[in-house]
């Protein structure tokens, strides 16, 4: 499964949903969009969950991999 990684950790908090967007949008059936983020993004799974049809929310994965390091796996249908 192909993956496109996005770091948002130097980027401003409101300009990171619309980035995190275009980027899933832009994806073909079956990629996965990895977000490198300095928290949780808890609220950004229910958001696509509950307003991007392409979104799998059953591969929805995340990892964290340091206090404000957490690597999160965004699927495709």
């Amino acid at each position: 499964m192909a993956a496109t990684t996005l770091d948002l950790r130097d980027v401003p908090p409101a300009d990171r949903h619309p980035k995190i967007h275009d980027a899933f949008e832009s994806l073909e059936s079956g990629e996965t969009l990895e977000l490198v983020n300095d928290h949780e993004p808890k609220p950004l799974f229910y958001e696509l969950r509950a307003e991007v049809p392409s979104f799998d929310a059953e591969g929805y994965e995340v990892e964290r991999r340091g206090p404000t390091e957490f690597v999160a796996r965004l699927p495709k249908e």
